[in-house]
């Protein structure tokens, strides 16, 4: 073993181990180059499953080959970080009831990136990304050794489930990559397929984002379609959906307690029962909403989106019922 290859194995034994004393729950160091699951996910794309997520379809060379965001990009730090896989359902995602984990992320990325600038001598080029940028972060995760892909879509890790972030540090650095994890560990399990209320894991390992509530309460803009009213009400889904994570055997054994207090329910959510904070979210004023959900990931869906979810929680189809008992 040469010196440059031994340098790079310390170094990315040190880039790990600071990685996991700014936060985060897993760590490793994938090599760069075509994403194995692009294909497949031009071909979710091509048969209609984004619905109204038109933005996937750009940077689609980006997407396809990991070495293209910037000249010179040679490795890619992926990490992981949990947000409380052990606290009880409700009307809002785990993932969804505090503050937006992007710029927690990148913050902790961005520390990262200067440490090792710091340790190295010089400014190294690096990209951080947190679910924004055309970059297939499961396929970089599973290749760093961090997991594998669940039947429900679901990146997860023997040790913790699936309750956690993704994000990647890419950086103009040669790093020793960690072995990508090769097992699947599902076996013949299909409680996620069984379980989901719209089935909107049509096969294994493929979800139609049209029919998942999560999509449904969040991403999609237009009006629910009136198929899914029921699901939605009966499970009290405002934002979100959790139960193909709730129902999966690694997460009932292995799921984390919530430890980021970034991440603990913000007031206006904690302790609410679907239709008490669909009636909160009815009520609720635009410069009311502004406050109580600043810095919160729920925004996305904007006041008007969980009004649209509030009535479906509460069997109102329209506006104009907004008022009825």
């Amino acid at each position: 073993m040469d010196s440059v290859s031994i340098d790079n194995e310390e170094l990315a034994e040190c880039v790990k181990t600071r990685a996991v004393e700014l936060g985060f729950d897993l760590v490793g160091i994938a090599t760069l180059g075509p994403a194995e699951t692009s294909p497949e996910f031009e071909a979710w794309l091509a048969a209609g499953y984004a619905g109204e997520m038109g933005y996937l379809e750009r940077g689609a060379e980006k997407r396809r080959d990991t070495r293209l965001p910037f000249e010179g990009v040679r490795s890619a730090i992926v990490v992981a970080l949990s947000y409380g896989g052990r606290e009880p359902a409700g009307p809002v995602a785990r993932y969804a009831r505090g503050d937006d984990y992007h710029d927690l992320m990148w913050d902790r990325l961005d520390a990262l990136h200067r440490w090792i600038e710091r340790e190295i001598g010089h400014v190294i080029r690096g990209k951080a990304y947190v679910d924004t940028g055309p970059i297939l972060e499961r396929d970089l995760a599973r290749r760093a050794g961090l997991g594998w892909f669940g039947k429900n879509t679901m990146l997860i890790n023997p040790s913790i489930g699936s309750f956690f972030f993704l994000g990647a540090l890419l950086l103009d650095l040669e790093l020793a990559p960690d072995a990508p994890f090769e097992l699947d560990r599902c076996g013949t399990c299909t409680r996620c397929l069984d379980a989901c209320p719209t089935g909107a894991i049509v096969e294994q390992h493929v979800v139609d984002a049209t029919r998942c509530i999560s999509y449904l309460t969040i991403e999609a803009k237009s009006e629910i379609p009136a198929e899914f009213h029921a699901a939605i009400a009966e499970g009290g889904h405002v934002y979100g959906c959790d139960v193909c994570q709730d129902v999966c055997p690694w997460n009932v054994r292995f799921a984390e307690e919530l430890k980021e207090p970034a991440f603990a329910p913000r007031e206006v959510i904690a302790g609410k029962d679907a239709r008490t904070l669909a009636g909160d979210l009815l009520a609720m004023e635009p410069a009311e909403f502004s406050a109580a959900f600043r810095k919160s990931p729920m925004k996305r869906a904007k006041l008007a989106g969980l009004q649209r979810n509030a009535r479906v929680v509460l069997g109102r189809t329209t506006a104009n019922d907004a008022g009825a008992s």
